[in-house]
This record gives C-alpha cells, sequence and structure tokens, in this order.
C-alpha cells in the first residue's frame, strides 16, 4: 500500500444539510451533489477540493452501511479527528468564529496547548470533529 489518501468520506444524516454547512458556510469548492441518478438515491454523494488532490466526501451513513455490508451503528465523535492546521494563532480564532457562525458546536474554544501551539475543536452538524490548530513548528503553504 502506498502512503497515500486521495478521499476522506464522512457518513451524514442530511446530505442536503451537509452540503450547505461545507459549500456555503466554510466556503469549500465543489460541483455538488452528484450520483442522484443511483438506484434509491444510494449514489448521491457531494465532493468538495481539498488541497494536494485530496477530497472530502459527505455521503449518507446508511448508504455507507449498505455498499460497505455494515449494520448501521452509533455515531461517535471520538472515533477519529479531521485537523485543519492554519498559519496563525488569529487565523484559528477565525476559522472557528466561522465554524461557530455555521451552525457547528463549538465542543473546546481556541486555547494555548501543552505542546506549544493555539488549537480549538468544533464538531459539524453531523457530530463531526474538527481541530483548528496552529502550530509554531510547521510551516502552512497559503
Amino acid at each position: 500500500m502506498q502512503p497515500r489518501i486521495t478521499l476522506i468520506t464522512l457518513g451524514v444524516d442530511d446530505l442536503e444539510r451537509a452540503l450547505r454547512f461545507y459549500r456555503d458556510d466554510l466556503g469549500l469548492e465543489t460541483p455538488g451533489i452528484v450520483g442522484e441518478e443511483f438506484e434509491e438515491g444510494d449514489g448521491a454523494v457531494a465532493f468538495f477540493e481539498l488541497q494536494g488532490g485530496l477530497k472530502l466526501g459527505v455521503w449518507p451513513r446508511r448508504c455507507i452501511a449498505n455498499d460497505a455490508n455494515l449494520p448501521m451503528g452509533a455515531p461517535s465523535a471520538t472515533e477519529f479527528t479531521l485537523a485543519h492546521n492554519v498559519a496563525s494563532r488569529e487565523e484559528v480564532d477565525s476559522v472557528m468564529e466561522q465554524a461557530r457562525s455555521a451552525g457547528a458546536t463549538i465542543t473546546k474554544p481556541a486555547h494555548e496547548t501543552f505542546w506549544g501551539g493555539y488549537a480549538g475543536y468544533f464538531q459539524d452538524p453531523d457530530g463531526h470533529l474538527w481541530e483548528v490548530a496552529w502550530n509554531p513548528v510547521w510551516e502552512i503553504e497559503e
């Protein structure tokens, strides 16, 4: 296996709501919902362009369960986090406010971290946990 991830897909309860949150409120680029022509709407998904060719997908939880041949389970926000690293403390505050204004739940306001950075956490409308962080050691490309 190559050390490469090309797509991260989040299971969502309401595809239209997830599309609005990521596209309209957070400003991620997308062609919108695609695949609605497939049987029972199981193909309906939205993809968002990220850096380096990485894509973020939002797909109904029931469709993921069906596609993977797994039963639906209870979602848990602590199974994984997505991290958005930025270039400054001020940018952490700005992104956290943008997420809050978009309807995200702030679970931990931005703060000085034990490792010397500055970070906070929010949950999207489906409960997915995002960390917004500034790490003084990492160079962030604009």
